[in-house]
């Protein structure tokens, strides 16, 4: 494919939801929407179940397969991922030579570690980069592992670049550079080309215009609570939902007249309670927006039936892989009144569906910890928030909102 014509990377889309050919089918129909568009779309899957093949209906996918002119497909092997790029590291560090803490990491093989937590899925994200940035595509579509593990592996690369920065800034490590040690020097190289990776990947998360993530649930109370919740934990994270997908949605069914079929009134009820769930999603999702599948008699496989959900998911010519909705930043900083040490400054910060009784605030040096749902997020402070305390907070609509008044102390004069 050639990438004539086109400027800046990719837009990347992250399907998310439990598992199953479900979120795979919706992704698989994005893409071909995508693709029939005339954007030139790669669906790749980060989910080690890989049933994208079959929801397609190919033999396999373990290799790049184009399947038209604007359409290729990829099941990437995330571990055999790792093993070749382990293979690679420990060739690198045999040459430094030995060092005095036990066993040399070369004698290491790559299977040992396989079970190291989020390896692996990072460097399926790092393929990801390469694929929207080495500009053959326009689109690509990502059909991740299940809800909970995708959402971790997508929140990880700002925590360790956190996470590193803190442990062992960036100005030491290049001091660090400057010493005699030569495994010293051979460790801090490798940790910077660490960080310049995982920062790849953090800046194409970052990049809300291009990149998104797209959750799949179905129209239940139950699975309501845990899509709120997940919204929620992926706002908090940096990451854009521009829309949720609700599968397997009844049919309307009218009941014959002058019968009393049960099988019929409990589709009727089913079905009103599905419609019930749906307008609550719709009422609190802010600028997210909510698209709807009907559930198939028969189960879709293959691009006739993908393209029949893709026409029903993407009505009125909508672009399947443009950002849709509202863009708003995932942090807002202003000035709400006053002047000088009378002033009253706001951040806000875009947390859309939250529970607000779960909800936590915490001040550590230069930033925020904001808590929600279970999970907690360090957030760098704006410079002059950083010479402020915090006065208060409260939940507005979709925002959360932090108000911060000078510290006499450190305010400049």
């Amino acid at each position: 494919m050639s990438s004539e014509g086109r400027a800046g990377p990719a837009r990347v889309q992250f399907f998310v939801g439990k598992g199953g050919v479900g979120k795979t089918t919706l992704a698989a129909a994005t893409a071909q929407a995508a693709a029939e568009a005339g954007h030139r779309t790669l669906l790749v899957s980060l989910d080690q179940a890989h049933s994208l093949a079959d929801v397609i209906g190919i033999a396999a996918a373990r290799d790049l397969v184009s399947v038209t002119d604007t359409l290729d497909v990829l099941e990437l092997d995330t571990l055999t991922l790792l093993e070749n790029r382990f293979r690679s590291l420990t060739a690198v560090l045999a040459a430094a030579g030995t060092h005095d803490h036990g066993a040399q990491l070369s004698a290491l093989e790559p299977e040992e570690l396989t079970g190291l937590p989020g390896v692996q899925d990072v460097l399926g994200l790092r393929e990801v980069v390469r694929f929207a940035t080495e500009g053959d595509y326009d689109a690509v579509v990502v059909d991740c592992p299940p809800t909970a593990d995708c959402l971790r592996t997508l929140a990880a690369p700002a925590m360790a670049l956190e996470y590193i920065e803190r442990v062992w800034p960036q100005h030491r490590r290049i001091a660090a550079l400057l010493g005699s040690d030569p495994r010293l020097v051979m460790l801090v190289t490798l940790i910077e080309q660490v960080v310049a990776a995982v920062g790849e990947i953090r800046e194409m998360l970052a990049n809300r215009a291009k990149t998104t993530v797209r959750l799949v649930t179905t129209p239940e109370r139950v699975v309501l609570t845990e899509t709120r919740r997940t919204v929620a934990v992926a706002a908090l994270s940096g990451l854009r939902v521009d829309a949720i997908l609700v599968n397997n949605l009844l049919p309307h069914f009218d009941s014959p007249a002058g019968h009393d079929d049960p099988g019929v009134a409990w589709l009727i009820r089913r079905r009103a309670l599905q419609q019930r769930v749906l307008a609550e999603l719709t009422a609190s999702a802010g600028t997210t927006v909510i698209l709807s599948v009907t559930r198939s008699v028969t189960e879709p496989v293959g691009w006739a039936d993908l393209g029949g959900i893709a026409r029903e998911l993407y009505a009125d010519d909508t672009d399947a892989v443009a950002v849709l909705g509202k863009n708003p930043p995932a942090v807002r900083v202003g000035l709400e009144s006053g002047a000088g040490v009378d002033s009253v400054y706001t951040m806000r910060m875009y947390l859309p569906l939250v529970n607000p009784s779960t909800l936590t605030l915490g001040r550590v040096e230069d930033d925020l910890v904001v808590g929600a749902e279970g999970v907690r997020r360090r957030v760098r402070l704006a410079s002059v928030l950083r010479r402020c305390v915090v006065a208060g907070a409260e939940l507005d609509g979709s925002d959360l909102v932090v108000r911060f008044t000078p510290d006499p102390q450190v305010w400049p004069v």
